[in-house]
């Protein structure tokens, strides 16, 4: 084995042999980097670097940049999606920095290309451009770091494009959420995870086997690096433990149902996992959709009235019908992962691996949770 047999999710992407690539998120904080590097140098760093949410330092070409007065700058990065069938791979993406009077902090708009959020129940207010919460984070700390190292006082406005932005968001799940006009800028580590389903489905099996081998009786199936910190919280689980399953939930239940081990943890998004709980076993946004008549019967269930089922079959996301069951003590998390393990019990046909499900919110936070069967 070329990785020493080591598992966990840094032993699957090897194992694929697919390339990574990086978020609209990263590619967004390198261009504001460079740019506001040059309204405080005249220079353009080229190529920039930039630190990643897990230490990653990877450096980016300037594909465009411009000095065009003195308390404004625009530099722009190609996306490199890696080996994803991304639809953002090689898009441009610009970011223009203005400086603004001391005080005023970091303001995000959106620039063409750069949707907008009409609608509730997405993790950024309606007005706000669609720039999520971790990449707005990423970006004020390399603002703040560029201001250190070059004497700025860090308060800029930063507005954030996407050439042909808003035909590619057509291909996205964007104009159903309510998100106008393009693109969202995403990301919560900073690097496009590739996925051919056959490479990750092989790397779950892997991950398995070099579990089992290790002698491991409680592996983790979870979606991401979030669910993943989630489950490392709640358990004291070794990195071979950890299975980075992505969408593909039902690969885990199905090789686990003939190479068994004693418990299994899945934990992920309270959307996601509500698409096991009804019965989808990929759970990636263009082959499975939340169900929403399915939440609020699911919510009936948990103690909503009849006013409150009708509101969460009328939601925008699965994320609104959350929130509208926990403003009303409503446990819908939990109804969630109760009817996900239950149908992961199913998949798993009487094998002997018992079962527990963990819910968490976009900001990693518990939202749902069962107990182990």
């Amino acid at each position: 084995m070329t990785d020493g047999g080591k598992g966990g999710r840094a032993a699957q992407l090897k194992h694929t042999g697919l390339r990574p690539g990086w978020t609209t998120g990263a590619c967004a904080t390198a261009a504001t980097a460079a740019a506001y590097t040059a309204l405080l140098t005249g220079e353009f760093p080229d190529p920039v670097t930039i630190t990643l949410p897990r230490g990653q330092t990877p450096s980016f070409a300037l594909a465009s940049e411009a000095l065009t007065t003195g308390d404004r700058a625009m530099a722009a990065v190609v996306k490199d999606a890696g080996d994803d069938p991304d639809v953002t791979h090689a898009a441009l993406i610009r970011a223009t920095v203005r400086l603004l009077p001391p005080g005023a902090g970091v303001v995000f708009r959106a620039g063409p290309g750069v949707g907008t959020v009409t609608r509730a129940g997405l993790p950024l207010d309606v007005g706000e451009p669609a720039i999520n919460p971790v990449p707005r984070q990423l970006m004020r700390a390399h603002v703040a770091e560029v201001a250190a190292r070059h004497g700025g006082t860090g308060d800029v406005e930063i507005t954030v494009s996407v050439d042909n932005g808003a035909e590619i968001a057509r291909s996205t799940w964007n104009p159903r959420l309510g998100i106008l006009g393009g693109l969202s800028i995403l990301g919560t580590t900073g690097i496009v995870v590739p996925y051919s389903c056959s490479a990750w489905i092989d790397s779950i099996r892997r991950g398995v086997d070099v579990a089992r081998a290790a002698g491991r009786t409680h592996v983790a199936g979870c979606t991401g690096s979030t669910s993943e910190k989630t489950v490392l919280a709640a358990y004291d689980l070794p990195e071979d433990a950890l299975l980075d399953m992505g969408d593909f939930v039902g690969a885990v239940l199905k090789y686990l149902r003939r190479h068994p081990v004693d418990r299994l943890t899945l934990c992920g998004g309270f959307a996601k996992l509500s698409k096991l709980a009804a019965g989808h076993l990929d759970l990636h946004s263009a082959r499975s959709q939340v169900d929403k008549t399915f939440l609020s019967r699911l919510a009936l269930t948990a103690g909503a009235d009849a006013p409150l089922a009708e509101q969460v079959t009328a939601a925008n996301t699965g994320l609104e019908a959350l929130r509208l069951c926990q403003s009303r003590n409503v446990p819908l998390g939990d109804e969630v992962a109760r009817r996900a393990r239950d149908e992961a019990l199913r998949v798993l046909r009487g094998a002997p691996v018992r079962v527990d499900v963990i819910c968490i919110d976009r900001a990693g936070m518990v939202v749902g949770r069962s107990d182990p069967a």
